[in-house]
């Protein structure tokens, strides 16, 4: 039954790993995205009131993109921790935690924070600059 337990727990955090990739590089993609479609429309010179009501519509897809980027990066960090956390439990029940040092839930979390700021800060890029351009 433990290689079954262990089985789940190691593939729930490949799970965590593809769905944490995917909020990554969605959020860093559409960011790039808007950040070239309202860098255009402001470079266009045409301060109507279409390009206002474009440009104000990808800024509220960049926010709405990176705040639910956040919060899943936030919770994969989480899961990642308490699955990790159940795995070092299993191997000190089973005398073999001398396999897997715990010192990696912090390499873990330091990894979490730098996706967390590359996807908020390339989200900021998207922001400002179609504003400086403008």
């Amino acid at each position: 039954m433990i290689e079954k337990v262990h089985e789940h727990i190691v593939e729930e955090l490949r799970t965590n790993t593809r769905t944490d990739t995917i909020f990554v590089l969605t959020s860093i993609g559409l960011n790039l995205i808007s950040l070239g479609v309202n860098a255009g429309v402001a470079a266009g010179n045409n301060n109507s009131t279409s390009s206002t009501i474009v440009m104000f519509t990808f800024v509220a897809l960049i926010i709405v993109i990176n705040i639910v980027a956040e919060i899943g990066l936030i919770r994969g960090r989480q899961t990642r921790t308490k699955l990790t956390n159940g795995l070092l439990k299993m191997y000190k029940d089973n005398n073999v935690e001398g396999y897997y040092d715990p010192s990696l839930l912090e390499n873990y979390k330091t990894r979490y924070n730098l996706f967390m700021l590359v996807v908020l800060f390339t989200g900021l890029v998207a922001l400002i600059v179609p504003f400086i351009i403008r």
